[in-house]
């Protein structure tokens, strides 16, 4: 614990963790302050940022696959997200008519647009389905189709996508079939299409990456970690391309009456396109969305090896845990604040380069002031950084919100235009303190962006990313 608190008390301004190279030099500090979980050292010494130069491990970021109320395009999906086109319907997967919960951001005409085979296509629930298209369309984007797939080494190349849920609809139907049948109409495919594992086991099966693959599962936080991980196989040497990101297909109706009992979630039925609010004094919860996002990570010399698109740079992240609570976060945000804290080192970034935060900004009472004075507490100076939240338009994802948020990040340093956070009515004097991006979309030169997602556990994690510059 003292080591953590050493590290913890230290400027952001120091150099990456990972670095054997560049060690960091700390003195006993001066004073501990038990109570908010803070050191203060006056006396430390510490060395200057300094980001990964070795191209064996630098993280680029070669293509990006979306599932999304939008549809399955990246363009699309960010078109919508600029104009701030509300994403927020009533439910129709099921009967939801008794719900306490009868709205979210659910996907509706889903198509696999022959990413998947007819056979497997009916076979397959919604989560394995919006994962199979999201993983190969991000591949596709990286100009990694079936031939191009055929030049690389597929045993250093892995999988890992997470999920919360998992194949619920699967799962659902199987118990309502096992207390309406019996065992002896039982689905021989439940039990390896459940396992949380399958969406990226299946993927990676069609593909053939033999690599590092598996998946990860910290709830609304999912996506950061599997990105996460994914970086430091290849930083490590162990692989030289990921895929790595989340799913979630939540609308089932176990899934909708468990997350609305558990009183996080918006109750708003009789205006469902208002009820995702971020820092507003009237939100009363989160709003249920569904989808997928994945990117596709390499080596900057495996991709420049094979001439691959590289549209951004992933610059470090981190993960931790609050500790505290199965379903609320730490009031004060000090699990926030030290997993931003830690991600900047590990990205070898100091505050002053972050100019644009994508919020977690779930609407929920309180997790949205958590996360304000977590920020608060590492970027003691907000001005000239802008902020916004994805979820205002699209609801929340969950394990999938990550990786569609880091999708929406990378947009933004690719296209300079930040969209909006929608349904601003009646602001926490907390969040008036930052550069929220309201009312329309914004021109802002991104230098440094991160990437907040939270879930229940209290498991956190941020992700840094920016433009790539050989």
């Amino acid at each position: 614990m003292e080591a953590q608190a050493l590290l913890l008390a230290t400027p952001l301004s120091i150099s990456p963790i990972r670095k054997k190279s560049s060690p960091i030099t700390v003195k006993v500090p001066a004073c501990t302050n038990t109570k908010r979980h803070n050191v203060v050292a006056s006396n430390a010494t510490v060395t200057a940022p300094k980001r990964e130069k070795d191209p064996k491990k630098r993280v680029v970021i070669t293509g990006m696959g979306i599932v999304s109320v939008y549809g399955n395009d990246v363009d699309k999906y960010y078109d919508k997200l600029l104009a701030g086109e509300n994403g927020v319907t009533l439910i129709d997967k099921f009967n939801a008519s008794d719900c306490p919960v009868r709205f979210g951001g659910q996907i509706r005409g889903f198509k696999s647009d022959g990413y998947i085979d007819e056979k497997n296509d009916k076979r397959l629930d919604d989560c394995l389905r919006y994962c199979f298209v999201a993983g190969k369309k991000a591949l596709e984007d990286a100009s990694l189709g079936i031939l191009e797939r055929s030049k690389i080494n597929k045993e250093r190349a892995g999988v890992i996508i997470g999920s919360g849920m998992g194949s619920m609809s699967a799962f659902s139907a199987a118990v309502e079939s096992l207390l309406t049948h019996g065992y002896r109409k039982d689905n021989p495919f439940v039990a390896p299409y459940c396992m949380i594992n399958s969406p990226t086991a299946l993927l990676a099966i069609d593909v053939g990456f033999m690599g590092p693959t598996y998946s990860i599962a910290t709830a609304c936080a999912t996506s950061n970690y599997c990105l996460c991980a994914a970086a430091n196989h290849i930083r490590e040497g162990e692989a030289d391309l990921m895929i790595a990101g989340g799913v979630e297909s939540s609308f089932v109706n176990v899934a909708v009456g468990a997350l609305a009992a558990s009183t996080a979630t918006s109750t708003r039925n009789d205006d469902p396109q208002t009820a995702s609010r971020p820092w507003d004094k009237d939100r009363d919860g989160f709003v249920i969305g569904e989808g997928a996002g994945v990117l596709v990570m390499e080596s900057l010399e495996h991709a420049m090896k094979r001439d691959a698109p590289i549209i951004a740079e992933y610059l470090g992240g981190y993960g931790n845990c609050d500790a505290y609570h199965i379903t609320s976060p730490r009031p004060d945000g000090f699990g926030v604040s030290s997993c931003i804290q830690q991600s900047l080192i590990n990205a070898g970034v100091s505050t002053e380069e972050v100019n644009y935060i994508n919020a977690h900004a779930t609407s929920t009472r309180a997790g949205d002031l958590a996360e304000v004075n977590g920020i608060k507490e590492i970027f003691k100076k907000t001005e000239g950084i802008k902020m916004n939240a994805t979820k205002s338009i699209i609801g929340h994802c969950m394990a999938a919100a990550g990786g569609m948020e880091a999708v929406a990040t990378i947009k933004a340093i690719q296209t300079g235009w930040l969209h909006p956070t929608i349904n601003q009515f009646n602001l926490e004097p907390a969040a008036l303190e930052f550069d929220r991006v309201t009312d329309s979309k914004q021109q802002h030169e991104i230098n440094v962006a991160i990437s907040n997602s939270f879930g229940f556990g209290g498991h956190n994690s941020v992700v840094a990313f920016t433009a790539f510059k050989p």
